[in-house]
């Protein structure tokens, strides 16, 4: 029993055996402590219930954490390949108590497991405590038996934990293995401690205070316990070695690096395999919690992991991508204990040789640009930091991977030279910035994006979050804190809340303070500031203050979430379904995905016809129904486009984008076929197609020049509105006294009725107004002005399109002259003119309506010399308006 996977298992099944619960490893990326980047201590994920901000039904637990220290504070990055214990990933196994047991059965738990379960000799073991706890030290001589000198009293912080500046706090007692005198150190607290000889292999946090803002402590009424074993190092001094990268499964690692590299596992190359090993577990375990490589944040920590691990694997001689090809074997080692590896396996292989694969393309360029850079350089001169900003501009290389390489040449780099070119660098991404907005807004924007960096979005797969509090803005200006009543921006670490773009509206949820949380903020709306870096949320205080550096809960308002995941999915397999029915031109030229409606704009020149909109809507409901999951991969643009995948209108994309799979074409053969959607996207979608619920269209418009817009609705809207259809139809049907299937002829035959009705109302009065019947003031006769005979009558009863048929008669009867008619349609007039062909060439009805249009409160008119059109709004200039066109013959 000396294998990493044996000592789990005993470890697990021991205190499991105690009345532990054995609790699952949390995710790297902590959802309950916002000041850390990635989960580094089993006790992470426990942190609410040692608080008393949470309750669970067990007060025992143990658990085999997965733990990444590569960023922030706890960054091992540097060391790891050079010494024989640093790690970027380690597992930590613990067992705690929440307000259950205490020192007087921890220490015995973890005296029995050591000594018998595990089997290390007593006489290679000794304590430390810290020096004011004689409980522990007096337990310590009662169950182990340890003399005075084996339990060494140390006065230092190494011997007692805090959470925090304030909070729950308490002594140390930890747990050294004596490796025996062929290795140099001396035993902790000594000035030796630093050496290789006494290594501590566990630490019990003993939970007994509470600090306060001014240095006192008391008490905590629920005393817990906290404890942390380094599974790596005791399969070290189980295995009969000091050293971690010994062990059995970093060793299966290193040999299956040196088999792909054809190198000696032990020779010159020890170090490349080193590396190359330890990186591989927190890559792949990154990848698998969803992190993913990026210029930002997490994903740029695991993207510098990635680098160096991928030049080590140049160095020890590989030439092609070598990564994705040695996660077999890590699943292999670790699978069993950690089923999320196994499940994301695909993922991890496809993200590793993508990256490596473009690594590779630059790295030769770039390592030449360093050796000319340093060959005109003194033999100690450091790389000036220049040359080290080039490299991370231009080839991707990160500062630490420069110094990584240097080295090894006993050289080093200007940093400080370093930091200035890349400020010179976002001052010009600044200046050259155009964007919507006050300046001041972008100022406070771009300075909180140099100042904290990215924020960490983690609402791909959570829509609650803890968060810590980076800075609040009003009005365009970086504030203290809001009040309760006051509105503004709130930015933290990280967040679930999406910020609005690529055509998705940005979240609304809630803030809650997490030392009150009473104290709350409703989230309005979410947005990308600062070039897309930082997410800012728009909130009104409700209750409480706010202020930076508070730890804040996060949670997104699901129903509006899911109802815009619904639209947003919908409108990918839209998409889809127009290409399929109009063709490969169609693409998509805006978008819109909000909680209530879809809409979504595309390059068409002509309205879709009944039978396209129905087979579009057709379509995109049995894709739904199909069912099929939701899938997201990550590659570069161009080979994301090879595959076929679709680019959204107005997304900007990097070196990395998400692909949105969903949907399989039928073979016709009983077989899915070929995926149906395939997208760039960053947004946010549904887990399953089925998820959609519905899709119903709702209209078909021009929204410019060859672009037409769709609006839509899913889910319970779409079904609300498909009832609503129905409903209305079967009033339709009453009123009509016909079924279903009648109804369309029916309805034809009532507007051909009523078609021929109106063509005969018209008639009828056109003869009524042309005998001078009930209205039309009686019979009008023509006059003659300037030797042309003119007729003009202000007419009831008749429409402006009623006038030019009238007017055409008139002129038959006049046989030579000129008419003009005003229809009062409703106290608005229209106005008509016409001159029979022989008097053109003397009067032009377009003259004549131009005279009369002002005096009825119009403008302008027009029309051909024999007959012209006008209108105003007001008919009771009617007998003005033939007064100034009998002006014009006179004149």
């Amino acid at each position: 029993m000396t294998g990493l996977a044996d000592i789990r298992s005993t470890f697990l099944n021991y205190f499991n055996k105690q009345g532990h619960e054995i609790v699952p490893s949390s995710p790297l990326v902590p959802r309950n402590d916002p000041t850390l980047m990635f989960a580094n201590s089993g006790m992470v994920q426990f942190k609410n219930l040692f608080t008393g901000v949470e309750t669970r039904d067990y007060k025992r637990a143990t658990t085999a954490q997965k733990c990444v220290r590569a960023g922030g504070k706890h960054n091992d990055l540097d060391n790891v390949g050079y010494t024989a214990r640093h790690h970027t990933f380690f597992e930590m196994l613990g067992n705690f108590s929440f307000g259950d047991y205490f020192k007087s059965d921890a220490i015995p738990f973890a005296w029995e497991l050591v000594t018998k379960e595990l089997d290390i000799p007593k006489d290679k073991l000794l304590v430390t405590v810290y020096h004011t706890d004689d409980e522990a030290a007096d337990i310590w001589k009662k169950v182990a038996g340890l003399s005075d000198d084996r339990i060494i009293r140390i006065p230092t912080s190494d011997n007692f934990w805090q959470m925090g500046p304030t909070g729950p706090c308490g002594p140390c007692t930890e747990i050294f293995f004596d490796h025996g005198d062929k290795f140099w150190g001396g035993p902790p607290g000594s000035p030796d401690e630093d050496g290789d000889r006494f290594i501590e292999i566990w630490n019990l946090v003993f939970m007994q205070n509470e600090q306060f803002e001014d240095g006192t402590r008391r008490e905590l009424d629920a005393q817990s316990i906290d404890t942390g074993m380094g599974i790596e190092r005791v399969a070290a001094l189980l295995q009969g070695t000091n050293d971690n990268y010994a062990t059995d499964l970093m060793r299966a690692l290193i040999e299956a690096s040196a088999h792909a590299t054809s190198t000696d596992p032990d020779g010159s190359g020890k170090t490349h395999h080193r590396v190359i090993a330890d990186h591989l577990r927190s890559t792949s375990f990154l990848i698998a919690d969803g992190v993913m490589p990026s210029n930002d944040g997490r994903g740029y920590v695991l993207r510098r992991i990635m680098r160096r691990a991928m030049r080590h694997a140049h160095l020890a001689g590989a030439k092609d991508p070598l990564m994705h090809r040695l996660v077999p074997e890590l699943v292999r080692q670790m699978g069993e204990a950690y089923p999320e590896l196994r499940q994301a396996q695909a993922l991890i292989e496809e993200t590793l040789k993508l990256e490596e694969t473009r690594f590779l393309q630059t790295l030769d360029r770039g390592l030449k640009l360093l050796d000319e850079e340093l060959s005109g350089l003194p033999e100690d001169a450091a790389l000036p930091g220049e040359a080290a900003f080039k490299l991370y501009d231009t080839f991707g290389f990160p500062l630490d991977l420069t110094q990584d390489a240097l080295r090894e040449k006993g050289r080093t780099v200007d940093t400080d030279g370093f930091d200035s070119a890349m400020a010179e660098q976002k001052a010009k991404a600044r200046a050259a910035w155009s964007g919507s907005g006050e300046a001041a807004d972008a100022t406070v924007w771009f300075d909180l994006a140099d100042q904290h960096g990215a924020t960490d979005f983690l609402g791909y797969d959570t829509e609650q979050a803890e968060g810590q509090i980076l800075a609040i803005v009003k009005d365009g200006v970086q504030v203290p804190a809001l009040e309760a009543g006051e509105t503004g921006w709130i930015v933290t670490n990280q967040t679930p809340f999406y910020g609005e773009s690529g055509g998705q509206v940005g979240d609304t949820g809630y803030l809650r303070r997490l030392e009150n949380e009473d104290d709350m903020a409703r989230v309005t709306d979410t947005q990308k500031m600062g070039g897309g870096k930082v997410f800012a949320h728009q909130v009104t205080i409700e209750a409480g203050r706010f202020a930076a550096p508070d730890a804040v809960a996060l949670e997104v308002d699901h129903g509006r979430r899911s109802t815009i995941r619904a639209n947003h999915s919908a409108t990918h397999l839209l998409h889809e379904a127009l290409r399929e029915a109009l063709g490969d031109h169609v693409a998509q030229r805006g978008s819109l995905n909000a909680p209530d409606r879809l809409r979504f704009d595309f390059s068409h020149s002509a309205a879709l016809s009944a039978d396209e909109l129905a087979r579009v809507e057709r379509d995109v409901n049995a894709f739904i129904r199909q069912n099929t999951p939701v899938e997201t991969r990550i590659m570069t643009p161009d080979d994301a486009r090879a595959l076929g995948a679709q680019a959204l209108f107005g997304e900007k994309y990097g070196d990395e984008v998400r692909v949105v799979s969903m949907g399989r074409k039928s073979t016709g053969k009983g077989q899915d076929g070929q995926t149906y959607s395939i997208e760039l996207c960053g947004g946010t979608h549904v887990m399953r197609t089925g998820d959609i619920g519905a899709f119903a269209l709702t209209s078909e418009t021009a929204s410019s020049s060859g672009v037409r817009r769709i609006e839509a609705l899913t889910g319970d809207a779409a079904m609300q509105e498909l009832r609503g259809r129905d409903m209305r139809l079967s009033e339709i049907e009453g009123l009509l006294k016909v079924s279903g299937d009648e109804v369309v002829g029916r309805v034809k035959a009532v507007l051909d009725e009523r078609r021929a009705l109106q063509n005969e109302v018209a008639q009828l009065r056109r003869d009524l107004a042309m005998s001078g019947g009930a209205g039309q003031g009686g019979g009008v006769e023509a006059k003659e002005i300037g030797g042309i005979k003119f007729l003009a009558q202000a007419l009831t009863g008749v429409s402006g399109k009623d006038l030019p048929s009238l007017i055409d008669q008139y002129k038959d009867q006049l046989g030579s002259g000129a008419v003009l008619l005003i229809a009062d349609t409703g106290g608005k007039a229209a106005v008509a003119a016409g001159v029979t062909a022989d008097l053109t060439d003397k009067v032009s009805a377009v003259d004549l309506v131009r005279a009369a249009v002002p005096e009825l409160g119009g403008k302008g008119g027009g029309g051909r010399p024999d007959m012209a059109q006008g209108g105003g709004a007001d008919a009771s200039g009617a007998e003005a308006a033939i007064k100034a066109a009998e002006a014009v013959l006179g004149g």
